[in-house]
């Protein structure tokens, strides 16, 4: 298993996202090994961290209490219960995990890739892997381009698919959700902590995007679901307010004294970058020159995922020194960063946050029309599928796009996640195992989530053993009804829920 940054565990640690999950997740709606992962980093801050009694006792401990998930937790956390959980594999020798690597070429033999070459970040030490299957699991589908394997990036035409939210005219493959390079923000109140004036500040300082109702900076935003304007404040008195949103750290849930400030994680609408995108954006595609900048591909992207952190660093000055306070005056200089928190020198996240990926051109293509509440309207839950591999639950969230339009926010259904969206229709042995199977632009918003994306790999990991123990490609569990169901079967043993009981739409 290779990976880019120093910290596996991607969205929910290398970039730093408290999981965003569906309003059951308590109850089910996800893997085994997902519950098992939220119940290790329970009991991590229950045996290792200063929580008072009644927190401590709480079966649904919510350490941070953020709103936006039930499990606001730190990210170097969520790190440490993951390595806990691939100790034993490691310990044994059946796992070897290359941090700070990078997929820069493969053999490909026709249908089929025989092996991929690595190149360690910084040292540049070429590694080659040779395996019966791959499995793509990085955040932009490197591994797809890698291997020559058919892909789809940016939004697809109405001609294409038949949606209703896809862009009129042709498609648009440059046109993707934007990212965001998220921070680690804590409150010193009282003290000055304030940095030094970014270089850019003057310029996305004054930015507006023209569906934007002010600055793009600022505490007036969009609600994603109206795209009417709203307000929201950095700090109130109930739960609706910036800070709290993905808050990670509550010092009232430990003992006193023992946690000094609050801390947030900084994945607003106001860091959202969606100037350009990073995909297939670069001519001389090298992603082993770019050591400083995990997830570019050359020069281009690499400036624009830079261009995306200037963005949050000025974020952060501008609420230090210029947001509008209930008392009249301006800026919360005793904001800082927590570096300790996310594992680097400067307080950002290892890497930016990912929304969008390169997407396999599968033999089963999940589509609007199958997960929309409003395009089945009496329904409980999305298409059916009788070669489901796992589910998931999520409105369709998009996030402003590197076209210059505003959010695409509509109530979808639970849905399930077809085994033809995980094989590609030409690749014999390449296997998605991320938000890079076979979706749309459209329904990336709902199935790129934590316990999605886990759902997916999980499916993935378990779809290349059931092959590999079998000598056959995936494409031939799919087309064999009989062996999708003994692979579902296996999936059910394994702890993978494939389907919704009666529920509602979200």
């Amino acid at each position: 298993m290779a990976e880019e940054t120093d910290w596996i565990g991607g969205q929910l640690t290398a970039q730093a996202v408290p999981p965003d999950e569906h309003p059951w997740i308590e109850q089910f709606g996800c893997t085994a090994r997902y519950r098992r992962y939220r119940n290790l980093v329970r009991s991590h801050y229950r045996e290792h961290t200063p929580l008072l009694g009644r927190y401590r006792d709480d079966l649904r401990l919510n350490p941070g209490g953020g709103w936006v998930s039930r499990l606001c937790h730190e990210p170097g956390i969520g790190h440490q219960v993951l390595q806990r959980m691939l100790a034993p594999y490691l310990a044994t020798g059946q796992l070897r995990v290359l941090l700070k690597h990078v997929p820069v070429e493969a053999d490909v033999d026709g249908d089929e890739a025989r092996c991929v070459t690595f190149v360690s970040v910084g040292a540049r030490e070429e590694l080659t892997v040779w395996a019966p299957y791959v499995l793509d699991a990085t955040e932009l589908g490197d591994l797809l381009r890698v291997t020559d394997t058919e892909y789809v990036v940016g939004a697809e035409s109405k001609a294409d698919t038949g949606e209703e939210h896809a862009v009129d005219g042709p498609a648009e493959p440059q046109n993707v959700q934007g990212l965001t390079w998220v921070f680690a923000m804590a409150h010193d109140e009282g003290s000055n902590r304030v940095i030094d004036r970014p270089e850019q500040y003057e310029g996305w300082r004054a930015f507006q995007p023209k569906f934007w109702p002010g600055p793009l900076i600022g505490f007036d935003d969009l609600n994603p679901q109206t795209n009417r304007p709203r307000h929201i404040p950095l700090f109130s008195d109930d739960w609706f307010c910036l800070f709290k949103y993905r808050q990670i750290v509550e010092p009232s849930r430990f003992e006193p004294g023992t946690v000094p400030h609050p801390v947030t994680i900084v994945n607003w609408p106001m860091n959202d970058y969606f100037l350009g995108s990073v995909i297939d954006v670069d001519d001389d595609w090298n992603p082993a020159a770019c050591d400083h900048v995990p997830y570019a591909g050359g020069e281009t992207s690499a400036e624009r995922l830079l261009d995306a952190k200037e963005l949050s660093w000025c974020l952060l000055y501008w609420l230090q020194t210029e947001a509008p306070r209930p008392d009249g005056g301006v800026g919360y200089p005793g904001l800082y960063l927590r570096p300790d928190i996310m594992g680097t020198d400067d307080g950002f996240a290892k890497a930016a946050y990912i929304r969008e990926s390169r997407r396999i051109v599968a033999r089963a293509t999940v589509r609007e029309y199958d997960v929309s509440a409003a395009a089945n309207p009496g329904r409980d839950r999305g298409r059916e599928y009788p070669d489901s591999i796992g589910i998931g639950a999520y409105r369709v969230d998009l996030h402003p796009s590197t076209s210059g339009e505003s959010y695409i926010d509509f109530s979808s259904l639970p849905f399930q996640i077809p085994l033809g969206a995980l094989v590609p229709v030409r690749m014999k042995n390449i296997i998605p195992a991320a938000k890079n199977i076979g979706v749309t632009h459209i329904t990336n918003g709902c199935y790129r989530l934590h316990p999605v994306e886990w759902n997916i790999g999980e499916a993935a990991g378990l779809l290349a053993a059931f092959c590999w123990r079998r000598e056959m490609a995936p494409a031939r569990v799919y087309e064999n009804s009989e062996l999708t169901k003994e692979f579902q079967q296996l999936l059910i043993d394994q702890g993978v829920e494939i389907e919704w009981p009666q529920l509602r739409a979200l």
